[in-house]
């Protein structure tokens, strides 16, 4: 790929992404509105025309990892799984 095909390139994914944030703004804003009216209702089901909308508490239980490998390093050791991910990372130069 050429510089210039590859600025190119990358000065569209910067807008892309600068659109992508104001579409998750915007994404944000209008749930928290449904679930502001959700509150107001006291209720966690609403139905409106073909949509139904939950908003339900979820419990999960998760592994403590940093206590584990704190008070039980030789059980974090054992059981412990390491990974490697490649990071892309865009940043302006200037």
């Amino acid at each position: 790929m050429a510089t210039n095909e590859l600025i190119c390139k990358l000065t569209e994914l910067a807008e892309l992404r600068k659109m992508a944030e104001e579409l998750n703004a915007e994404i944000e804003a209008i749930q928290d509105a449904i679930k502001g009216h959700m509150t107001e209702c006291n209720t966690d089901t609403l139905t409106a025309g073909a949509f139904k909308v939950t908003w339900k508490p979820v419990t999960s239980t998760r592994i403590d990892t940093t206590a584990l490998r704190k008070d039980l390093p030789e059980i974090w050791q054992e059981y412990g799984k390491t990974t490697t991910t490649r990071r892309f990372s865009v940043v302006l130069a200037n």
